[in-house]
């Protein structure tokens, strides 16, 4: 039988969980014009900052990125390409910062993980849209890269009052 603590703390992750996913969803179908596309300016991509904190986050954002890809224009290739997608950025970003003690090394190794990633976009919408490859990999890269530099000043600004690794 589960310990008092550990069902207080399993239903906390499970809350926790929901919260950054519906946020994540919110943020995207807020503003579709900006959210799906060859051109875009995802700014529920601030998000992904979290998974450097704590893995929890990783599987937060990537349901996210599946329920808010429900009304993406590419349908279930976005639902699929666009949540593994995150799922590996997510990944790495995390690995990569697990022992960075500077949370602005952190934010800098999630940026850079993340706007280098879109690679992964730009060829879905290489396919789904026929559009050029090159050009979308800069345009969804710059504006990934615009979401999170946004995205890290915030989370910076949150990290300094509220222990986002717990």
């Amino acid at each position: 039988m589960k310990s008092k603590n550990s069902q207080v703390s399993s239903a906390r992750n499970v809350a926790v969980t929901a919260v950054i996913a519906a946020l994540y969803v919110v943020a995207t179908i807020a503003l579709p014009f900006a959210s799906y596309g060859p051109i875009q300016l995802r700014f529920s991509e601030a998000f992904n900052h979290l998974a450097v904190f704590n893995k929890r986050y990783i599987l937060a954002i990537t349901l996210g990125v599946f329920i808010a890809n429900i009304w993406s224009p590419y349908g279930i290739v976005d639902m699929i390409v666009g949540t593994l997608q995150t799922f590996l950025m997510l990944s790495i970003s995390y690995v990569l910062a697990k022992r960075v003690k500077s949370i602005i090394a952190r934010l800098a190794i999630s940026t850079v993980v993340d706007s280098l990633m879109m690679w992964i976009i730009a060829a879905e919408l290489y396919y789904m849209a026929k559009v050029p490859f090159w050009a979308t990999y800069a345009w969804t890269a710059l504006g990934e890269f615009a979401a999170l530099i946004i995205g890290a000043i915030i989370v910076y600004i949150i990290s300094r009052t509220v222990n986002l690794e717990k």
